[in-house]
């Protein structure tokens, strides 16, 4: 079964989910005099594009919390290997765009909750 686990605990299952591969390159990488380009591969990546849809505040509160750290563990399903995989990730730039300001709508504050969890 997909799941997606932070620190070992199971989150709301995400709107969108998206794995990235990347591939990280050696300053050394680039064109010869030739025009052939030359690679020297350090390392293979992956990056986690996740957003949630609306969200209430403690559901918004437990996310933020669980990725603050530097580094955090992440088990998703994985296309590669087309299992559940866990890895340390670190995040980038977090994203929560109100739902509404008005009282009438106070349980639902957050539209979505946008993430990428690059790996370490």
């Amino acid at each position: 079964m997909a799941e997606l686990k932070i620190n070992g605990v199971s989150v709301k299952t995400p709107q969108k989910f998206q794995v990235g591969y990347q591939t990280i390159d050696a300053d050394s990488s680039g064109r010869n005099a030739n025009g052939e380009m030359v690679r020297d591969i350090i390392a293979q990546k992956v990056k986690l594009e996740i957003e949630w849809g609306p969200l209430d505040d403690a559901t918004a509160s437990a996310l933020l919390k669980a990725i603050k750290s530097v580094f955090f563990t992440v088990s998703y399903p994985d296309a590669e290997t087309g299992t559940q995989q866990t890895k340390t990730f670190y995040s980038g730039d977090r994203t929560l765009p109100s739902y509404s300001w008005n009282d009438k709508f106070s349980a639902i504050k957050w539209q979505s909750f946008s993430a990428n969890f690059i790996e370490k």
